[in-house]
């Protein structure tokens, strides 16, 4: 046999073996699971299904323009990096990319926009490379990233765009933070309307050091409710927005 097909049935083999030990079945079998894995994760990268990632939804979404979701991986050891979160079949999947400092816990509630019913995921990577995957199916009416948001029937809003109102629930360890700010979000979807949206959250210490930072994209719901859970109760902090259109926003919590 020659060197060069031995050489090929080799590298084939290892090809092979390693794509094998780094592809597991996709627990809720969406045909979108391979495309999105290698938008979000890379081709190459090392991952697994991991019951530990929490990825709450209701069992049915009955208004898909307001669907809640709660992302939990505080049951998760070791430095977290990011946590990416998308819905398989939405026609924008990417929802967030969030950064957390580890003075905040890793979990984040808000909710978004689905399209249909669809896998709702959130991929946590862990500062070894490896990404964890928590998934959930979303049984939902269709239509919620094409809908107008009330916001553009409306003028009110144009006053009252980045207006924030907030709340915290101190504990006896840590603290949430929960935040409301008007602003329609809009997917760029609908004819006529422009995409419009949220695009950079920061919250930020007294000093102005950001202990957590996220980067949403349209499938957030209008007028975003977001929620973070902090591992202090002693602390002043504030938030900081960026919109699409460059509009800042900031707001003491």
């Amino acid at each position: 046999m020659k060197i060069t097909t031995i050489l090929t049935l080799c590298l084939s083999f290892m090809l092979s073996a390693g794509l094998q030990a780094n592809s597991q079945a996709d627990p809720l079998n969406s045909v979108m699971w391979d495309y999105n894995r290698q938008i979000f994760l890379g081709n190459n990268a090392e991952y697994v299904f991991d019951d530990r990632i929490k990825v709450g939804v209701p069992q049915f979404a009955e208004d898909p323009t307001q669907v809640p979701v709660d992302i939990d991986a505080t049951a998760l050891t070791g430095e977290i990096v990011r946590i990416v979160s998308w819905a398989d079949m939405n026609p924008i999947q990417h929802i967030f990319t969030y950064y957390p400092h580890p003075d905040v816990l890793p979990k984040v509630s808000m909710r978004i926009k689905v399209q249909q019913a669809t896998p709702v995921r959130a991929a946590v990577l862990t500062k070894d490379g490896v990404w964890h995957i928590g998934s959930s199916w979303l049984e939902a009416a269709g239509g919620g990233c094409t809908t107008p948001s009330v916001g553009n029937a409306d003028p009110y809003w144009e006053s009252h765009l980045g207006e924030t109102k907030s709340r915290v629930f101190k504990g006896a360890q840590s603290s949430r933070y929960k935040f409301r700010v008007i602003h329609p979000m809009d997917t760029g979807l609908v004819g006529s309307i422009p995409e419009f949206f949220i695009q950079q959250v920061e919250l930020r210490d007294k000093s102005g050091r950001a202990l957590a930072r996220m980067e949403l994209s349209p499938p957030v719901s209008e007028n975003p409710v977001i929620t973070f859970d902090l591992r202090t109760t002693d602390a002043k902090h504030h938030l900081w927005l960026r919109d699409n259109n460059g509009n800042e926003f900031e707001k003491a919590l």
